[in-house]
């Protein structure tokens, strides 16, 4: 594949890395930095690129959240001031835990229900990563197995997992609604 076209299908994706780099760090600046990062590691590894019948996009996916999570690391590792541990109020709380990965809240839902959004943001972050690459980014299994790096079968499972607990937990809209849940039997119409 030459360069142009390498390009052209990485420039294809850049909505959607940024839906998921905004996913995952929660803010504008941050996600923007991410996205340019991902290009330039890209970029770089361009010539390593096969597609293998996936596309460019799984492994565009991969890239982005291996740079977040090697970066959250590198800021972990970071000078911290030994003063700030003999302050009374730094023994009083604990440390800062990173975001969550795969909070709703950068996600533009505008005409979804609030119970809804509720629902989805309820999981287990686990359960909610694979639903929105699945749901959200319209990726299959295996694409979404490669960029949360596990087994297909755990996705399916998660996937499984977490449509179970949304229509558990929406329950009370489709009765609302006047929505049948239960298959019926044709004859029984």
């Amino acid at each position: 594949m030459d360069r142009a076209d390498f390009e052209r299908l990485a420039l294809e994706q850049l909505d959607a890395l940024h839906r998921m780099a905004m996913q995952i760090s929660r803010r504008h600046d941050e996600a923007a930095d991410l996205v340019q990062e991902t290009y330039l590691r890209a970029l770089k590894a361009a010539h390593r690129f096969e597609d293998q019948g996936q596309g460019i996009r799984p492994w565009l996916f991969r890239i982005l959240i291996n740079t977040f999570y090697t970066k959250r690391k590198r800021d972990n590792r970071g000078p911290t001031s030994v003063a700030e541990f003999f302050t009374e109020e730094s023994r009083e709380t604990t440390p800062a835990e990173p975001p969550p990965a795969w909070d709703l809240a950068c996600f533009d839902w505008e005409h979804v229900d609030e119970r809804i959004k509720a629902a989805v943001e309820d999981l287990k972050p686990e359960y909610r990563a694979v639903l929105l690459l699945w749901g959200v980014e319209g990726l299959k299994y295996r694409e979404i197995a490669e960029i949360v790096d596990s087994p297909i079968g755990t996705v399916m499972s998660r996937l499984h997992r977490a449509r179970k607990l949304l229509a558990d937990a929406l329950n009370d809209c489709t009765e609302e609604l006047g929505v049948r849940t239960t298959r019926t039997n044709p004859t029984d119409l």
